[in-house]
């Protein structure tokens, strides 16, 4: 099992945009020390579309050398090119990666015969498949009657949902034919309370320990409690997504004095003073920049 608090780790860069790898193996620490199960590397949180092969395969090589055994990690995968996807598996899994997260294919907009080639062609390479269902960001939604066709092909495990319909969340947790890990922080209590295994979160750079208490709470069968502490962090869900993410969490991370920097690459841009000002109060609320 992957673990119920996963955690989508933000890629830090130095003052060159180059990949701060000391500065990337403390926030590995941090995480696995703070309530994280286990780590997505070079996701969305992480700039994948940014990031190039080597450096991608370069983040799972250095969190499998600074982590050991103590977490499962998730390589970033997927792309809209299968050749490209399964190439990087392969090298993903080289480096020591636990799982594959693999995003439907964006822009080209294949159709569901497509979309099931390239999942195909992706587990076979051997390592398991976290599909990743965001049709924010890729412009196809995988329905619950297609993920359940994936969760046909050997090797394809789990799915990150980030689509916030919960009715269609339901129907593939109650399929029982995939682990479902919410794919936004603010569908980690609904996705527990319908019987899915966590999220794959955000905010879990700052809050890992609180959110793994409402999964408890949860797994105790005590939903009022799980639903409160849900409820209380729900100004920092919102908080951290004003703008396009990753901008306010390497933001908030550098405050927290958890990153030097929270330097972005072309074309995603620093946070503007505002939306700083507001992410202060924010992290001031839940006690967050004291901790530094």
């Amino acid at each position: 099992m992957l673990g119920t608090i996963i955690t989508a780790m933000a890629t830090p860069f130095d003052a060159d945009l180059r990949v701060d790898e000391a500065a990337a193996a403390r926030l590995m620490e941090h995480l696995v020390e703070s309530g994280s199960d286990g780590l997505v590397l070079a996701g969305t949180t992480g700039e994948a579309s940014t990031l190039t092969d080597d450096e991608k395969v370069g983040l799972v090589r250095l969190a499998r050398d600074e982590l050991g055994d103590r977490a499962p990690l998730i390589a970033n995968t997927g792309s809209n090119d299968t050749a490209h996807s399964v190439a990087l598996t392969a090298a993903a899994a080289e480096a020591g990666a636990d799982a594959a997260l693999v995003v439907t294919p964006y822009y080209n907009k294949p159709p569901r015969a497509g979309i099931v080639g390239h999942v195909e062609a992706i587990a076979a390479v051997g390592l398991p498949v976290v599909l990743y269902n965001i049709p924010s960001r890729t412009g196809v939604n995988m329905d619950p009657a297609l993920l359940g066709e994936l969760a046909g092909i050997p090797g394809v495990t789990a799915v990150k949902q980030a689509n916030p319909d919960l009715s269609e969340c339901r129907a593939v947790v109650e399929s029982g034919r995939l682990t479902v890990y919410a794919g936004n922080d603010d569908m980690l209590f609904p996705v527990l309370e319908m019987g899915g295994q966590g999220v794959i979160s955000v905010a879990s750079h700052l809050v890992g320990r609180e959110m793994q208490a409402i999964a408890e709470a949860a797994a105790r069968g005590d939903l009022d409690d799980a639903r409160a502490r849900d409820d209380e962090l729900g100004d920092l869900y919102a908080g951290l997504f004003v703008a396009t993410n990753p901008i306010l969490i390497k933001a908030a991370l550098e405050m927290a004095g958890l990153i030097p920097s929270g330097r972005l690459r072309l074309p995603l841009v620093a946070a503007t003073p505002v939306q700083r000002d507001v992410l202060r109060t924010v992290l001031d609320h839940y006690g967050i920049l004291s901790r530094a």
